[in-house]
């Protein structure tokens, strides 16, 4: 899969494709019907897949306090795409200049001059261009318009309801580690690189490898039971908590801290995937490290039960 990082890296040999576009948070069921329908039609014409995707999303930009966590950060979000029958992702910042441009200029500047698109699949409810003048009518116009069709994203039901971003953030916010991972299609996790913490867990028998996030908030608080991939040659079970830290000071932003069982290799700087795999309990913040010693142990041993470790 090839990712053009901005509307001034496409070249000629980026025009002819079918397009989508929006922020696949999560890449979820809903997301992958889109794509299958998507490939369907490239197929037809011989030409590539293209995603259209937005860094920061859009919401990030326009109101940054009151946007819900994101499911997937960039990183995550172009690994799962790569599964999905991909060919190319075209990522374009959004600031202030991007969100002045006029639905027609994106019509014309993007879609046809920059991708030459073929057919573009969106759902009803599509808005772009400035102010959001644009939608799904105007873009079916504009289609007429310039050669290029454009279909309209099928609904995606699950248990009687439409699979969204948001379903699965109420599912994670639950502790509904189960439901999360029916919509999404695979077991939710984050991934991160191991970075030097306070070694405060190594001092009361818990070494963590502690992982910082770069969000402003997450889409799960808690203790859960895990299972970590590449560090070893297979998925290692282990503890977690996501959250602040109540007990030793808290922090500002979330941290995702993982105890390894029966591990104590150095694997400061290394890349890893937690999958995460039970809900244990809520964090919660403790009188004295003592206390949070004998939870942690109590911790270890139900994560242990659930994982058969």
């Amino acid at each position: 899969m090839e990712l053009i990082r901005g509307l001034h890296n496409l070249r000629p040999k980026h025009r002819g494709c079918v397009a989508t576009i929006g922020n696949f948070d999560g890449v979820h069921l809903g997301h992958k019907a889109v794509l299958g329908q998507l490939a369907e039609k490239a197929r037809e014409l011989a030409v590539p897949v293209l995603v259209m995707i937005f860094e920061p999303q859009p919401q990030e930009f326009f109101a940054p306090e009151k946007v819900p966590a994101r499911l997937t950060r960039l990183r995550e979000k172009l690994r799962a795409l790569d599964l999905d029958q991909v060919n190319r992702v075209l990522c374009i910042r959004f600031d202030a200049k991007f969100a002045a441009i006029t639905a027609d200029q994106f019509v014309q500047r993007i879609l046809v001059d920059g991708l030459d698109v073929r057919y573009v699949v969106v759902g009803d409810d599509f808005r772009f261009g400035h102010r959001r003048q644009g939608d799904f009518e105007f873009l079916q116009t504009s289609g007429r318009e310039h050669g290029f069709e454009v279909g309209r994203r099928d609904t995606f039901s699950l248990h009687g309801d439409r699979v969204s971003s948001s379903r699965v953030r109420h599912a994670l916010e639950q502790g509904d580690l189960e439901g999360a991972r029916e919509l999404l299609g695979y077991v939710f996790n984050m991934t991160g690189r191991v970075a030097h913490g306070d070694k405060r867990g190594r001092t009361i028998g818990y070494p963590t490898a502690n992982i910082y996030l770069h969000r402003r908030s997450v889409p799960l608080q808690g203790v859960f039971a895990v299972r970590v991939a590449g560090v070893d040659h297979e998925p290692l079970p282990g503890v977690a908590n996501v959250g602040v830290r109540p007990t030793v000071g808290g922090l500002k932003m979330p941290i995702l801290e993982v105890h390894l069982f029966d591990f104590d290799d150095d694997i400061y700087g290394r890349h890893v995937r937690v999958d995460f795999l039970h809900r244990i309990r809520e964090e919660k913040r403790f009188d004295s490290l003592d206390q949070l010693k004998a939870q942690i142990r109590a911790d270890e041993q139900q994560a242990r039960e659930c994982l058969g470790a």
